[in-house]
């Protein structure tokens, strides 16, 4: 037998095994200071490209305001007890009704968490006889979900990123699946609106083709869509024009919103049977009035103050139009996240960091190996309609020199400021 803190001392995790390297600074970094453009790292001042706080409002003054107002009015505990036994509110169900106006469904329901709202949609939706066919590359939420339908004895089949012609196949399988094993299943397909990570919008319009030829539902994450992509903010199913199509949408709070909580939206039905039976929810305690109350003026300023979306966009235009200008690889973004792609390996990324950081004030995360091909070094910059014209030029000029200085091979080798890493 053995003993389950040995084994876990033994092996630390593929993210653990770096812990005694750059905890504090790769990983948990602590960035100080109100929430914006420019805040505090390792004691600098530092230009900050790193946080989904897309359109602002986790810094806007009148947000800040409206949460400060709500919390001394209610504090953090009310609505105390879940909602189906105590903690309902009329505030809950107005934020629900305009949430769901917003993007078009019948109706909406309230989410203490993305990421635990994901896993519990997916486990509630699927029977153990029903398939799931999804996008490789969907987020960590969407794999443990998946992982549950698995627990219960169900199927999936992923399709590599955005390949319709294999996620076609993928539906053939599947309905070849559900017909041997007596025809009691169905299909759910699971993808993103836009992924958070390669900047691309997930082909919601090929996938709402295949409806045309296929019968399945259709469930979006459109975490980084809602409040930036569409004509109205509405989100990536607006933007492609089949929202319609969409069968079930959801979103977090945690980007656009600049909060806490997200939301489900599709048919009554569907929403009902999702509030009578997701455990996460209705064995938790209620979004708390300051969030929620929060999350309605968030709601207002997304939904009926454009000026956040348009400026976001001119920074976005700004940012990667001058980026591709100069050369640099954007790896085709049509989202406001802006990957920059540079070859090289994991040592002189790590090089290139410390360097952005220490000696020139720039704060953004850096994606490499495995998420990414061996040989690539991601810097994945994140405009907000907070970001100025000025600091946007002022990191393409950096982002020169650090291309030059990779070519150069001044990151073959630790720099000096990498001695300030414990």
């Amino acid at each position: 037998m053995v003993d389950i803190f040995e084994r876990i001392a033994a092996t630390p995790g593929p993210l653990g095994q770096y812990q005694g390297k750059g905890d504090g600074y790769f990983m948990f970094p602590h960035l100080e200071g109100p929430i914006g453009p420019e805040m505090v790292f390792n004691g600098k001042k530092v230009l900050n490209w790193s946080l989904n706080n897309y359109l602002g409002l986790a810094g806007d003054p009148d947000v800040i305001r409206v949460d400060a107002e709500a919390a001394a009015q209610w504090g953090m505990a009310a609505p105390m007890g879940a909602r189906m036994m105590s903690g309902d509110t009329k505030w809950h169900h107005q934020l629900q009704d305009e949430l769901a106006a917003f993007v078009s469904k019948p109706a909406a329901y309230l989410l203490n968490f993305g990421y635990q709202g994901m896993i519990s949609i997916i486990d509630v939706l699927c029977s153990r006889f029903d398939v799931i066919v999804y996008d490789y590359e969907c987020h960590a939420c969407i794999m443990d979900g998946i992982f549950l339908h698995k627990a219960k004895g169900g199927k999936s089949f992923a399709f590599p990123h955005n390949d319709i012609e294999n996620c076609e196949k993928k539906l053939v399988m599947a309905e070849k699946y559900i017909e041997r094993e007596g025809g009691k299943g169905g299909i759910l397909v699971i993808t993103e609106g836009v992924y958070g990570m390669t900047a691309c919008t997930g082909r919601i319009d090929l996938i709402c083709e295949l409806k045309k030829r296929h019968n399945f539902r259709l469930l979006i994450d459109d975490a980084h869509g809602f409040g930036t992509m569409g004509a109205t903010g509405a989100g990536t199913g607006e933007y492609y024009g089949v929202q319609d199509q969409v069968d079930i949408y959801f979103s977090t709070f945690a980007k656009a919103m600049a909060g806490i909580g997200a939301f489900v939206a599709s048919t009554k039905e569907v929403v009902d049977h999702l509030r009578f039976n997701m455990r996460s929810q209705i064995y938790a305690k209620s979004l708390p009035m300051p969030m929620t109350i929060g999350a309605l003026y968030r709601l207002h300023l997304l939904r009926d103050v454009p000026k956040y979306r348009e400026h976001l966009w001119e920074v976005v235009h700004r940012l990667q139009d001058g980026l591709t200008k100069e050369g640099f690889n954007i790896g085709g973004s049509n989202t406001p996240v802006t990957p920059v792609i540079f070859k090289g390996d994991i040592g002189q990324g790590t090089n290139v960091v410390v360097d952005l950081r220490e000696n020139y004030g720039i704060f953004c995360s850096i994606v490499v190996y495995p998420v990414v091909p061996k040989g690539i070094i991601m810097l994945r910059v994140i405009p907000t309609a907070a970001h100025t014209f000025e600091q946007v030029d002022r990191t393409i000029e950096v982002f020169k020199e650090i291309k030059q200085k990779l070519e150069n091979g001044f990151y073959d080798k630790p720099i000096p400021a990498m001695a300030l890493i414990k």
